[in-house]
């Protein structure tokens, strides 16, 4: 290839990656399927994520996330404690089908498991990057997911960047709407998820 321009080994680069992602899809038997119009995505469903985060001390029992960095100076600070800039929490928290909690008697339809963290000064602000567990009669797999989490916007959008079992190699965006707010230790987001990119 040292005879190769440059834009000539980035395009032959870049037909070995579309060649080796069809392989992978007919290594599995599946065939791939993208949408072109974004009222109509190859599948779609709608979970709730449950977050209860540990208080420090009277729920250990029942969280199901937690901070997991040492409080800074500027995180603490009287004019930036409401934002929580700096903290990184960890979690494991329950995903329904419908609104009510798992303890309420609701069976979780899926786990999602990753992180997030506080990024901004001026407003609450977060980053995710997490994975959706299935493991139920309806699906199994995960979904991977990643973005910014704009607090004050209603609705805000992450991509799904991947997934393994039925949701194979997925590609799509997921909405999240804050659904219910209590207090400083519990929310639960309404999640739309469409995928674009499917192999079925």
């Amino acid at each position: 290839m040292s005879g190769l321009a440059a834009p000539s080994k980035l395009s032959l680069a870049a037909m070995v990656v579309v060649f080796l992602l069809g392989v992978a899809g007919s290594a599995h038997g599946l065939e791939r399927l993208v949408s072109s119009n974004s009222n109509k995505p190859c599948k779609q469903m709608t979970l709730y994520y449950h977050d209860t985060l540990y208080d420090g001390g009277n729920n250990t029992a029942n969280a199901t996330s937690s901070g997991v960095t040492k409080p800074t100076a500027l995180s603490t600070s009287r004019s930036k404690n409401t934002t929580y800039f700096g903290m990184l929490a960890v979690f494991n928290d329950p995903m329904t089908v419908g609104k009510a909690m798992p303890a309420a008697g609701e069976e979780p339809a899926a786990h999602a498991q990753g992180f997030y963290f506080y990024d901004k000064q001026e407003e609450q602000n977060a980053w995710f990057g997490f994975s959706i567990v299935f493991n139920s009669t309806a699906h199994k797999g995960t979904l991977n997911l990643m973005g910014a989490d704009i607090m004050s916007a209603k609705t805000r959008d992450i991509s799904v960047v991947g997934g393994t079992g039925d949701f194979f190699m997925a590609r799509g965006v997921a909405t999240l709407s804050t659904d219910a707010l209590v207090g400083l230790y519990y929310f639960r987001l309404r999640m739309d998820i469409k995928l674009y990119e499917c192999y079925v």
